[in-house]
């Protein structure tokens, strides 16, 4: 069985904690979106984090919510993908929480969390 993936954000690098809040700032405005602040960056609404710093991918990252994390790595493994294991995190039970895939893909890394 396929799993279901869902788009979660799309996180944007930028360069200071200065050019995040502007981003953030303006996104919000144009879409109608509340700003937020966060540890490590930004976010305008649900839909972009703004990264205070750059971060893995050249443009930022894509993040993929899945129901079944642990089956959605076991397809896209089928698939011949591969994972960046140092950016796996758990969650207090010890369950895979959220993990990058390996490389970029258009200039963006991505990374798929548990929904």
């Amino acid at each position: 069985m396929k799993n279901t993936f869902e788009l979660e954000h799309i996180g944007i690098n930028t360069e200071n904690e200065t050019e995040a809040k502007n981003l953030a700032a303006q996104l919000s405005m144009i879409f109608n979106l509340q700003p937020r602040a966060g540890q490590k960056s930004e976010f305008a609404g649900d839909y972009f984090e703004c990264m205070k710093a750059p971060f893995l991918g050249a443009n930022g990252h894509i993040a993929m919510r899945t129901k079944d994390l642990e089956s959605a790595v076991a397809e896209l493994e089928e698939k011949g993908l591969q994972f960046n294991m140092d950016t796996a995190a758990y969650d207090e039970e010890n369950k895979l929480k959220n993990i990058y895939l390996a490389g970029e893909f258009g200039g963006f890394a991505i990374h798929i969390l548990k929904k």
